[in-house]
């Protein structure tokens, strides 16, 4: 088995190419996580780090580079197989949590997985442990509006790793909260990320966040480098 979980390289992003006003987002970026390590991203506002994430998450293409998860070239692969990637291999945490609304926090983490051909039964028990790990089974039954934002937070923690994904990817999930409670949010997401060896990168604008994961890269001019 491939030792990285996932390898950007020469990444390059135009928006509106060749046409006036082009942006040039990422311009021959590298980036390569091994397995079990956790990446922060750190970028100034605006650098691109959500273009990268989406890059690196397979939910858009880049105009030059390769993307490998697991050692698989995923730009050489078409909709189906990169669709199937995103679904089995890739979790994804955003900075507000996009819930389901009229489903339960536990219905929010067996719906992947039902997607993905699990069981009902089999899908229920894994929701019901990974709520378990974050501290939210006591509230399995209760709908979005009903729970903290950390609390809402922790159940889309658990519904991007109810796949059992190898590369998880977040964009400010701590983001949308108060500092005591983003502190603790963070620790339980840590605590889920080291649990089941996953690898992560985590965009965030907290430093000392940043600081507690295994290293810094920074996103800047388009170029990715060590901090």
């Amino acid at each position: 088995m491939n030792d990285r979980a996932l390898v950007l390289d020469g990444i390059c992003k135009t928006y509106n190419a060749g046409k006036p006003g082009e942006v040039q987002v990422l311009r021959d970026a590298g980036l390569s996580i091994d397995r079990g390590e956790v990446v922060a991203l750190v970028a100034p506002s605006g650098a691109g780090k959500s273009t990268l994430l989406h890059i690196a998450g397979l939910l858009d293409t880049p105009d030059r580079g390769t993307v490998e998860v697991d050692g698989i070239d995923m730009t050489r692969l078409g909709d189906a197989a990169r669709t199937a990637a995103r679904r089995g291999q890739i979790g994804f945490v955003y900075q507000f949590h996009h819930l389901l609304p009229e489903f339960t926090a536990l219905e929010n983490v067996v719906l992947p997985q039902l997607a993905n051909a699990v069981s009902s039964r089999t899908a229920e028990t894994r929701a019901r442990e990974l709520l378990e790990r974050v501290g939210v089974e006591a509230r399995a039954s209760h709908r979005p509006a009903a729970l903290s934002g950390g609390e809402q937070q922790r159940v889309a923690f658990c519904r991007a790793l109810a796949n059992g994904p190898s590369l998880l990817l977040a964009d400010e999930p701590t983001g949308n909260l108060d500092p005591a409670t983003s502190d603790q949010v963070f620790a339980a997401l840590m605590a889920l990320v080291r649990d089941t060896g996953l690898s992560a990168l985590i965009a965030t604008h907290n430093v000392e966040l940043a600081r507690r994961m295994d290293r810094r890269v920074l996103l800047k001019d388009g170029q990715i480098t060590p901090v």
